[in-house]
């Protein structure tokens, strides 16, 4: 990785350096200082944006319950595949949190702070999972080997808490940080399940055909939000299902959806006919960001987009080229954290940036 330094992509010079810090909660640890950058004139929303890494790919970074710590995974030396790593919300060094071997993803902090659950590989082997091939086109490789684990910060083995055949991942946690909601392939097909922090009381929400994942437990924890593939029955549900046989998924067409808590009202919030994913409820309940390649299903442009929880008021939030994804607003409800390939070193670099939300 490069050294870190204080640079911008428009003059800072009548900025005064405190306000470079993103908050007094979240001081900067001993080590390199973040870059900062101005965002782009329509990115309304955004005040500094805080580049946390430089280098590697770097991707769904979560905050901890006190807004104090950011967790996220990343490719990067000596690393051959994803890593958890840990660092503070407003910069510093990353310190690695899962063995180093295998594959990891999704991690999330437990409200008391002392954990982190996550989803890994290592359970069955040291090595790498082979990454899907594109012959088919672009598809996602969901790996049978995933089990979901939680790891204690003070030290000792991760605790295995899901030991089923398949895909057990993308795992997030209720905002009283009671339940996990995870996605699974245990009952033959990727639907969404919820379990308590010890991995019992395991209660499957989704039923419909296709591919259910990537929840979020609403502000007051009451409701779901997820991102849908559901195949029209024929060609398309066939296909679905000859490459989940093949631990793969083809994410071309996802949809926004929602549902209580509990499973009941599953209903559609966007109709984008594009590659939508990773929402997240904005602290006012009331909406969801999500990344997605609308208006362009076919391009390789992916932006942020808020939207009204009954799929009104689309509105475009970032316009760098490339690719930004994976938002999240800390529990503060005004720091905003999201992954991006601006101002990247080198292609396909992807990096974790932090600001303040501006409403």
């Amino acid at each position: 990785m490069r050294p870190f330094g204080l640079t911008a992509s428009r003059s800072l010079a009548a900025v005064p350096f405190a306000a470079l810090l993103l908050t007094s909660t979240a001081a900067i640890a001993a080590g390199p200082l973040p870059r900062v950058h101005l965002p782009d004139p329509r990115e309304r929303h955004f005040s500094l944006l805080t580049m946390l890494t430089d280098g590697g790919e770097n991707a769904e970074a979560y905050f901890s319950y006190d807004s104090r710590q950011l967790v996220f995974q990343t490719t990067r030396p000596p690393h051959a595949c994803d890593q958890i790593m840990i660092m503070p919300a407003g910069g510093g060094n990353p310190e690695l949190l899962s063995s180093g071997e295998g594959r990891t993803t999704c991690a999330y902090f437990t409200a008391d702070g002392r954990s982190i659950i996550y989803a890994t590989t290592d359970l069955a082997g040291p090595g790498c999972p082979t990454p899907p091939d594109m012959s088919q086109g672009y598809v996602w490789g969901v790996f049978g080997d995933y089990d979901i684990v939680k790891q204690d910060l003070a030290g000792g083995d991760a605790v295995r808490l899901t030991d089923t055949p398949g895909y057990d991942a993308e795992a997030t946690i209720s905002p009283d940080g009671t339940r996990i909601v995870f996605t699974s392939v245990r009952d033959g097909d990727l639907d969404i399940y919820t379990m308590d922090l010890d991995g019992g009381d395991v209660r499957r929400l989704t039923t419909t055909p296709g591919y259910d994942g990537g929840a979020f437990f609403s502000p007051d924890g009451k409701r779901i939000c997820y991102r849908c593939l559901h195949p029209e029955p024929g060609p398309a549900l066939d296909d679905y299902r000859a490459l989940l046989a093949q631990d793969k998924v083809r994410p071309s067409l996802m949809e926004i959806w929602v549902m209580n808590a509990d499973g009941t009202d599953q209903r559609q919030v966007t109709e984008l006919k594009s590659a939508s994913f990773g929402p997240f409820f904005h602290p006012d309940g009331k909406r969801i960001i999500f990344s997605s390649n609308y208006p362009e299903p076919r391009g390789r442009e992916f932006d942020l987009w808020l939207v009204g929880d009954d799929g009104g008021g689309l509105e475009r939030v970032t316009y760098a080229e490339g690719f930004d994804g994976f938002p999240m607003w800390a529990p503060d409800g005004g720091t905003f954290v999201f992954c991006s390939n601006r101002h990247q070193g080198a292609p396909g670099e992807t990096n974790v940036f932090v600001t303040k939300w501006v409403d």
